[in-house]
């Protein structure tokens, strides 16, 4: 296989060694939040967002004062965008069946999908308010259920975002707080004297963020392991070099270290995309961010067919995929590791982002081997449940459960199985002898 590396990111040890110091730290912070509450979350909010209200949590009033700064035309667009997220959980919610079947005359088995019952949402916005955070995290869990939705967000330029506050109360959240990072985190998790824990936590957020979650992961469930943004865009000759710079970039502006991937089977095109990203951080608002990222983590690969992008991209297993080539349906049929899969140049990780129903929240660092992104079915847990109907079935299972049991050393086990032998049986059941 011929790969070709144009431009590399940060080698593998630099980045571990940034990991571990970011895991020192929260694991610091936790153990702070846990040990002193509301004083250690009051203490890292005025040091991390230079923020210290009365109180953490809003008021109805509050919210209600905050939703009024929103501009009509961004109210609506908020709520349309919602619309197409709580849609597509919708469909998602109704494909998933509680069940019941009898696999033998007299026995039922079934299972129910339940909510989980309390769920804490962490919507980023301490350097870009992340409004459709809000919607992926909130709304989503609201189609599915969950009784207690509680909703935090860090201030933004001091004082909470009227946007964010809006998308949370519309999305379905019954507890907002403003507050950030690993102090929110900590204190949805873990409780304080005024915040209640919950039984999971979802959202994005920065390095801090996901370690946080990943030490807390046990204690309370997660959505996933969300770290930095990252994205790849597959490309061939089909597309050019404007429109791959353009989403490279549009995804290296979130962070200072997120990875941005160019695959193609073009060097003319990799190579007009080198330059097209330069001419573009000339003119980028948010370039220092993006340049950086870029710089750091920033990868050009060209490979020599098809068969070898896939290979790598599947290696590489990217938050976000684009997919800009002749043959779009060709990788949806044969990815198997990424997050999400945004086919032909119509479209493009930014609708994912914020408006096209999708869920945003995707798993990293390699995690869509093992994981899909957040959606409905995560706030649902499929739980089992049996019923014996009759003696019969009750002498019949439990003679095959006795043996089974006693094959093991389980004897104790066995004669759970054999009162029900003795009770409802006689020595022969038809499908098998009776424990003797």
């Amino acid at each position: 296989m011929t790969v070709t590396y144009l431009k590399r990111g940060k080698p593998a040890d630099a980045r571990s060694e940034d990991d571990a110091k970011v895991r020192t730290t929260v694991e610091g912070i936790l153990t702070d939040i846990e040990t002193r509450g509301d004083t250690a979350v009051r203490e890292l909010s005025e040091k991390f967002d230079k923020y210290s209200p009365a109180s953490f949590r809003l008021s109805e009033g509050e919210i209600e004062a905050l939703m009024n700064k929103v501009a009509p035309r961004d109210m609506e667009d908020i709520k349309f965008a919602q619309e197409q997220v709580r849609k597509f959980a919708r469909a998602q919610r109704d494909s998933m069946l509680d069940i019941e079947v009898e696999t033998l005359p007299g026995v039922i088995l079934g299972h129910r999908n339940i909510p989980v019952q309390s769920v804490g949402c962490y919507v980023p916005g301490g350097k870009f308010p992340m409004v459709a955070s809000a919607h992926m995290s909130v709304a989503t869990a609201s189609v599915a259920g969950v009784p207690r939705i509680i909703a935090a967000t860090p201030p933004f330029k001091g004082e909470p975002n009227p946007a964010v506050i809006a998308a949370m109360k519309l999305g379905g959240a019954h507890e907002i707080f403003v507050m950030g990072g690993i102090q929110a985190i900590g204190a949805m998790a873990l409780g304080t004297e005024t915040i209640k824990p919950v039984d999971m936590l979802v959202g994005p957020g920065n390095a801090f963020v996901a370690e946080a979650k990943r030490q807390l992961y046990g204690r309370v469930g997660i959505d996933l392991f969300a770290g930095p943004t990252e994205t790849m865009v597959i490309a061939d000759d089909t597309v050019d070099a404007e429109i791959c710079a353009t989403d490279l970039l549009g995804q290296a502006e979130h962070g200072y270290n997120s990875p941005a991937v160019l695959l193609t089977t073009s060097r003319k095109l990799a190579e007009a995309t080198l330059q097209e990203i330069e001419r573009l951080l000339a003119i980028l608002p948010t370039a220092e961010t993006a340049r950086r990222s870029w710089e750091d983590y920033g990868e050009v690969i060209v490979c020599d067919t098809h068969d070898e992008m896939l290979h790598v991209a599947n290696d590489i297993a990217s938050e976000h995929v684009q997919v800009m080539t002749d043959r779009d349906d060709w990788y949806l049929e044969n990815m198997h590791s990424y997050g999400a899969l945004f086919l032909g140049p119509r479209t493009n990780v930014a609708n994912g982002d914020k408006v096209i129903g999708t869920n945003h929240t995707l798993p990293t660092k390699k995690a869509g081997r093992y994981t899909g992104g957040l959606w409905v079915g995560k706030f649902l847990k499929t739980h089992s449940y049996q019923k014996v109907l009759t003696d019969e079935a009750a002498a019949m299972i439990g003679a095959f459960g006795s043996r089974l049991c006693i094959l093991e050393g389980f004897v104790g086990h066995a004669e759970q199985c054999n009162v029900r032998v003795r009770r409802y049986g006689r020595r022969n059941v038809g499908y098998g002898q009776a424990a003797e």
